[in-house]
């Protein structure tokens, strides 16, 4: 899927832990895949590549048929076309499915930065590690997609109604601080603010850009588009449940 691993790459791509990444709107974003196996990882199925802005939290989602090299470089593409700042950094774990040429000249050609993870350290993209339960997992559930049906569910969501819902009108409470005292943690945590206040108020970002993203929340209503939400989760587990019906129907003959 994701090619044999690249000894030299792994030397030219730098390790960066949470803290030595950037905090600017657009300065780091980071990217995971979201594996829908369901219980067994054989065979070719779904996952989504999920993208967030450690500096705003907007976050965007796409699904891949496989975790093939060029249809992550596809997913990234969609993806970055519908932010609404530019990139400077891509960060991403050490899968070959992100460590790969082919990743690598993606990065080049849009002139991003490009960094990783310490091996086994979530921690490293914890940004977008929790993304992947608020926005993936508590959406679209555990269960194994693979069909072409699933996938058109997930694009039509991810898309269009959830990116919106979440961006637009879902707080984000950032973490300020975190103290040791004895043996315990204490945090301090920010005002919570939804992705799109962050970059309404913040000075580095165009006065067009904002514009851009007043007109289309203006149009919003975010009472619908959580219906939305839940119709296209509907539809995704009527595919699931409509496919695994014909599989039980299937063994017993």
């Amino acid at each position: 899927y994701g090619g044999a691993k690249h000894p030299l790459l792994y030397q030219k791509i730098p390790v960066k832990l949470s803290c030595d990444q950037g905090r600017g709107i657009g300065d780091s974003i980071q990217i995971d895949l979201v594996e829908h196996c369901g219980q067994s990882a054989e065979g070719p199925f779904l996952s989504t590549v999920s993208i967030t802005d450690i500096g705003s939290g907007w976050w965007e989602g796409e699904p891949v048929m496989t975790k093939g090299m060029w249809g992550i470089q596809r997913a990234l593409g969609c993806a970055q076309y519908r932010f609404p700042f530019p990139w400077k950094e891509i960060h991403t774990d050490n899968g070959t499915e992100f460590i790969n040429d082919v990743i690598w000249r993606y990065a080049q050609r849009n002139k991003l930065d490009f960094s990783r993870s310490r091996p086994y350290a979530k921690n490293d993209n914890c940004f977008v590690e929790q993304k992947n339960g608020t926005h993936v997992r508590k959406i679209v559930g555990h269960y194994r997609y693979d069909t072409r049906t699933e996938y058109e569910i997930l694009k039509e969501l991810y898309r269009t109604d959830l990116r919106l819902y979440k961006n637009f009108f879902q707080p984000i409470i950032p973490l300020v601080s975190k103290e040791r005292i004895g043996g315990h943690i204490k945090r301090k945590y920010g005002e919570p603010k939804t992705p799109y206040q962050r970059i309404m108020e913040d000075e580095t970002i165009s006065q067009d850009i904002k514009d851009r993203l007043t007109a289309i929340y203006q149009d919003l209503n975010p009472a619908q588009l959580k219906r939305n939400v839940k119709r296209n989760q509907d539809l995704l587990y009527r595919a699931y449940c409509k496919k695994h019906s014909r599989v039980q129907n299937k063994i017993k003959k």
